[in-house]
């Protein structure tokens, strides 16, 4: 009989507890890699295969990635497992990145039995360390479990913070003793808290008297604007916030994480707040006279280096963390509540549409959109070769289909995504690594994304080939599932912000170049190597080919693109370039000498 279906004759373990509250909290996959501290959980898992699955990663720092990419699809906590020691001390990446970008995260980490206390500390214990000391400094929070009795209720606990208030990573510790200690369910049974499966945990609403305040500051504004931030997707509030900016009658814009709060082919729509984000909306949002933040923690980025909001703004926050009404500045009105009904309930208290009743601004707005779509529409069209990337970007997004789900990397991937690829409708189509911004998370944020995906939809991930470097490996992953991801490397043989960096301010640049001509074409030659269809492009006329290759192929593919290795989506970047660029070239009627050198003979 089928083992997973017939277990009345096996005998149930830790492993099968923590198995059975997980998949009864919404959980249906698993990320991590197994170790001997940590059998017994596959055991478990494994009996339970019609409800909750596992995926073998290469290395356990991408299971905190995947863990991540899942979460942020799904709004259910992402799992990953990893043993004691070497598997538990490379999960920081991750969970660093979910801490900030509060996604929820469950690390089940294994741990040398409780009686080898003493051997661990004495260094005589293989593998063993302090973990709960370790994972406090990178999780929302960190529990050893003390014994078989208190499993369930920590395993609840970590669950209810993990998705309440703000969303983030928790570390379970399980001793090795105790995963594999009999587990008598009579004895112990299974309660899980439902209100935990995905975030929100609760929902709040601001007060009615905030709320009518901030109705009449709007009202007030002649240049209102709307920041949408993660914290929309992490509410699931983007149709909410779409049906309030379509009456809001304002520029909306969001941070990279809150992309898809809003269709950005919406009239008012100006993109992502960034530096590597669309220039109309940098621009724009420097002529508002109200700044409404809306599931922002307005961070380096989206606050521009904390220039905005400016000192003449007026502000309205909007957060269910009562710590970022004011965390990097005072606003005129907090509202503290849940995201989705907190703007419903000012959406109630605006009453009739303020849409088109300002009309220089939404003048204003169309006028730097078309002008910063011109400049981008002339980029995307490009025959140049090498490709600009923006010529893949528009590719990509004829191809992309509603349920497509698109997961970038760190570094110049953001701005590229971000600023030419729109996203069409609210929802969280695009994910990006924000937290950290740490290089080499799209290829295991795909594997998670990718459990989740719809008949016939695929995921599309962007990497430099510095950020695809790191995680090579887990093509093999994405082949042995045979999940449907179309991995678009975009090429230019260097670590090309840290280049252009070096170049700048220090005019000089070193250990930059990732590639020697013999290496070239090397990833779309190493997916091959690993199972996958591999394409190499080098002009604009063969892009559109290969990415129809890689969308029909029935399993994961990469297509390498060999790109300008001076583009860049920073817009100060392409300021200091070009004024760089001015001073070298001759100025008219003056007159240069030729410097003699002495040239040594051995030249």
């Amino acid at each position: 009989m089928d083992k997973m279906k017939d277990t009345s004759e096996l005998k149930t373990h830790a492993g099968d507890l923590v198995a059975e509250m997980l998949a009864q909290s919404g959980v249906d996959y698993v990320f991590g890699m197994p170790g001997g501290q940590t059998t017994a959980l596959h055991d478990g898992i494994s009996r339970r295969q019609d409800r909750i699955r596992h995926i073998l990663m290469r290395d356990e720092r991408n299971a905190a990635y995947a863990a991540d990419g899942y979460a942020r699809v799904t709004g259910r906590v992402g799992v990953c497992d990893v043993t004691v020691g070497p598997g538990s001390n490379l999960l920081p990446a991750g969970f660093l990145e979910a801490l900030n970008a509060s996604i929820p995260m469950l690390g089940i980490i294994g741990e040398l039995p409780l009686d080898w206390l003493a051997l661990k500390e004495k260094g005589i214990a293989s593998q063993g360390y302090d973990q709960l000391g370790f994972f406090k400094t990178c999780s929302k929070e960190a529990f050893l479990v003390p014994s078989l009795a208190a499993l369930p209720e920590l395993l609840r606990t970590a669950l209810r913070i993990a998705t309440a208030p703000r969303p983030g990573p928790v570390a379970l510790i399980i001793p090795h003793d105790i995963f594999d200690a009999d587990w008598d369910e009579a004895a112990l049974p299974v309660v899980v808290d439902d209100r935990s499966v995905a975030m929100p945990y609760l929902r709040s609403v601001a007060p009615q008297g905030a709320i009518e305040e901030a109705a009449t500051l709007i009202r007030k504004a002649k240049r209102p604007a709307l920041v949408c931030g993660g914290g929309v997707h992490g509410s699931v509030a983007a149709e909410d916030v779409t049906a309030f900016a379509d009456r809001l009658g304002g520029l909306v814009v969001t941070s990279l994480s809150g992309k898809g709060s809003v269709p950005e082919t919406r009239p008012y729509a100006a993109g992502v707040l960034n530096p590597l984000g669309a220039k109309a909306a940098i621009d724009l949002i420097q002529e508002a006279d109200l700044v409404i933040w809306c599931g922002s923690k307005v961070s380096q980025n989206t606050g521009m280096n904390w220039t905005l909001p400016k000192p003449e703004q007026a502000t309205i926050t909007i957060d269910f963390d009562p710590l970022e009404h004011g965390r990097t500045f005072r606003p005129t009105v907090p509202l503290m509540g849940d995201v989705r009904e907190t703007v419903r309930a000012l959406d109630a208290a605006l009453g009739e549409s303020m849409a088109g009743s300002r009309p220089d601004w939404d003048a204003r707005i169309a006028e730097v959109k078309a002008a910063c779509d011109a400049v981008k529409a002339e980029e995307m069209a490009s025959d140049q070769v090498p490709v600009l990337p923006p010529r893949i970007m528009a590719e990509i997004g004829k191809r992309l289909g509603e349920d497509d789900i698109v997961v970038s990397d760190a570094s110049f991937a953001a701005g590229w995504i971000s600023g030419y690829l729109p996203a069409k409708a609210p929802g969280r189509q695009f994910l990006f690594a924000r937290g950290q911004g740490g290089l080499g998370y799209s290829v295991p944020g795909a594997i998670g994304a990718a459990t989740q995906l719809k008949d016939g939809a695929r995921v599309v991930t962007v990497a430099g080939d510095g950020a695809f470097s790191y995680t090579l490996g887990e093509l093999a992953t994405q082949a042995q599932y045979g999940q449907r991801v179309v991995n678009v490397v975009i090429n230019n043989g260097k670590l090309g912000w840290i280049q252009l960096w070096q170049e700048i301010f220090f005019k000089n640049t070193l250990s930059c170049e990732l590639e020697t001509q013999s290496m070239v074409p090397g990833y779309a030659a190493a997916g091959q190597a690993l199972g996958l269809k591999g394409i190499y492009v080098e002009k604009p006329d063969e892009i559109g080919a290969a990415l129809d290759a890689a969308f029909a192929h029935d399993g994961p593919s990469v297509v390498e693109v060999r790109i300008d290795d001076r583009a860049t989506p920073i817009h100060s970047f392409k300021r200091r370039m070009r004024e760089d660029e001015d001073k070298a070239r001759p100025r008219p009627g003056t007159v240069y000498k030729l410097r003699a050198w002495k040239v040594s003979p051995d030249l």
